[in-house]
């Protein structure tokens, strides 16, 4: 798999999200998911609001509650992951919403999570550890 991590630390997180999950290999799906997460540190932070990894699932109510406080850009990123993961969509749930607000280093983390997702199949990209 080429390197497609910000750095180490957001490998380090990715293989972490990964590994408690104890999803599939292949699973394009968590992938793009976790990739979004473990590459935006407020998001890293706030993982278990995002995810519930017990029942392996998203908790899409993280995006509307008073108890986690996410910005903008933020719940921009959750939504494009849970978009990927399995088609959530709401009425910010488009590319313009999606992508104008992101910053450099979070549309970096957009475009990497959507090709995983679009496009590892074909190009061979499953779950491995880069180091």
């Amino acid at each position: 798999m080429e390197n497609i991590f910000k750095d180490n630390l957001h490998n380090s997180r990715y293989n972490e999200l990964v590994c408690i999950s104890k999803m599939r290999a292949n699973d394009l799906e968590r992938l793009s998911l976790f990739y979004i997460i473990s590459g935006n540190v407020d998001l890293y932070m706030k993982r278990k609001s995002i995810y519930n990894f017990v029942e392996n699932a998203i908790n899409p109510e993280c995006l509307n509650s008073d108890t986690v406080d996410f910005c903008s850009s933020s719940k921009a990123l959750i939504r494009l992951g849970f978009n990927l993961f399995n088609g959530y969509s709401d009425s910010q749930t488009n590319p313009m919403y999606l992508l104008c607000g992101l910053d450099t280093k979070n549309l970096f983390i957009a475009y990497q999570a959507i090709f995983l997702r679009f496009q590892g199949r074909r190009k061979g990209l499953i779950f491995e550890r880069v180091s």
